[in-house]
């Protein structure tokens, strides 16, 4: 149903070498909208992964020389040719996963944006002098420095902006990096690695592998990799962490959210409502992390938010994501697909009352991978829907009382990356987002993943932070010089 353009070849870059096959085998990739295989992936296997990391070591030595105006320069001038390839990064992005062009769009700013960002961070890190020989009677300074090389593991849902809030925080500390994208999704990444070279990054600085679980897992464990940084979901991160702790090796893990919305009864309900609804059930099909999947409605506001949302969820377009006025494409493959309709008949069989959608859409869209937009009422806080991330287009809506109920249903979850709150009351507002137990608290629709501020969860919604002055900080450890 989707354009049939050929999709572009993918590598795998070591050093300054293009690799056009690996230890890894192949990995047909499953066009998402029609479900049929559109091209042969290369793999990497162990020994690609340890070639990668060789490189990425010999680049790391010069690299951390490397006088950090140029990194900047560097780092300005990749921003500068992300943004000049936005419509190659509109296009790949579909091809990747089938989200829709309009958001990829946008996505391709963002990730321009957090280049740029940590471009002008390159020449500005310090240190601090601890003590001196009047006080203390030896003189003390902090070196902050690059680790060496850092080992980024990125999802399918966001490939290219997993990549920019990851790598150019990491170049601007002065490490060097080994990619691992997703087999699912390794356009972005193929043309990201390009243009780094066309920028001018050194062969080595930037090394991009595709491959399965078990190239991640060598990529982990590798001694030369100093520490890791991975997005995607709680179960990977744990395995990740198992090796981690196995070599005594830091990490940054940005995983999966449950994120209450909680609306209070003098909200803006034209906002609450419509942002509510599109971030859960129409942008990206719901397959993000950060998103509010769980509405929080003040019991007098609840008969009208749910016939607003049940209203404007169905109005959400589904369908070919090279269509401009597309809002919603395909859930990523086949097994998301039975995942997540397992979850809505478990949800039906819990007692949840289905507003709308419920079902893998039919008509032109029968054959792939579609998901009606998707909302339930009458959610109990502590079921399978309320509690665990469904990873697709379904939002929970769940009454309330009292703001102390309404906070105690938002923490209920293992999960504590993002929070909602819709309310004019500044006070309240300020009270609640002192007591959600979250990475981030989002009030009247502030946006998110914006790059001066720190993103990162709490509980298995992760560990560290990207974004923000503390995005570099985890690419940097201190080291303490004292003179007698």
């Amino acid at each position: 149903m989707t354009s049939t353009l050929e999709r572009p070849e993918v590598t795998l870059r070591i050093g300054g070498e293009k690799r056009r096959t690996a230890s890894g085998g192949t990995f047909d990739h499953i066009n998402p909208c029609t479900g049929a295989p559109d091209a042969a992936i290369p793999l990497a296997g162990p020994a690609e992964i340890d070639d990668a990391v060789k490189a990425a070591h010999d680049a790391f030595h010069s690299w951390r020389q490397t006088n950090p105006a140029e990194r900047r320069r560097l780092l300005f001038r990749l921003a500068e040719l992300i943004e000049q390839h936005t419509d190659d990064f509109v296009r790949l992005g579909t091809f990747d996963n089938g989200t829709p062009v309009g958001l990829v769009a946008g996505l391709v700013a963002m990730s321009a944006e957090w280049t740029r960002y940590y471009a002008g961070w390159a020449d500005k890190i310090t240190s601090e002098v601890s003590g001196t020989y009047g006080t203390t009677g030896e003189f003390s300074y902090t070196l902050s420095q690059p680790y060496g090389v850092i080992g980024v593991i990125i999802t399918w849902n966001g490939p290219l902006i997993s990549l920019a809030m990851k790598v150019p925080a990491a170049l601007a500390a002065g490490n060097t990096v080994v990619v691992k994208p997703s087999e699912l999704t390794p356009f972005s990444a193929t043309l990201f690695a390009d243009l780094a070279a066309e920028a001018g990054i050194p062969d080595g600085v930037i090394n991009v592998v595709p491959g399965t679980g078990d190239a991640g897992a060598a990529l982990v464990a590798h001694p030369l990799v100093k520490k890791v940084t991975f997005t995607g979901g709680p179960d990977t991160a744990r395995k990740i962490l198992q090796s981690c702790a196995e070599h005594i090796k830091p990490s940054v893990m940005e995983l999966g959210g449950k994120s209450g919305n909680i609306i209070f009864e003098d909200a803006n309900l034209d906002t609450a409502c419509s942002v509510g609804t599109l971030m859960s059930v129409g942008m990206m099909s719901g397959q993000g992390c950060a998103f509010p999947t769980r509405m929080i409605v003040a019991r007098p506001l609840y008969d009208e938010v749910l016939t607003r949302v049940s209203a404007l969820a169905p109005m959400v377009k589904v369908g070919d994501p090279l269509e401009p006025d597309t809002v919603a494409g395909p859930v990523v493959n086949e097994a998301a697909l039975q995942r997540i309709l397992g979850m809505i008949e478990r949800a039906k069989q819990d007692g949840a009352r289905l507003l709308t959608g419920g079902e893998r859409l039919g008509g032109d869209l029968a054959d792939e991978y579609f998901v009606a937009p998707t909302v339930f009422a009458d959610v109990d806080p502590y079921s399978e829907l309320a509690q665990k991330e469904v990873f697709g287009p379904v939002l929970s809506i769940i009454p309330f009382d009292t703001e102390e109920q309404a906070v105690e249903i938002a923490n209920s979850t293992p999960y504590g990356l993002s929070g909602y709150v819709f309310t004019n009351d500044l006070k309240r507002a300020h009270r609640v987002a002192e007591q959600l137990e979250t990475g981030e608290v989002l009030i009247n629709g502030a946006a998110p993943l914006t790059v001066h501020r720190p993103f990162g969860g709490f509980g298995i919604s992760g560990i560290g932070k990207e974004g923000g002055r503390e995005g570099l900080a985890e690419f940097l450890r201190t080291k303490s010089v004292s003179i007698a």
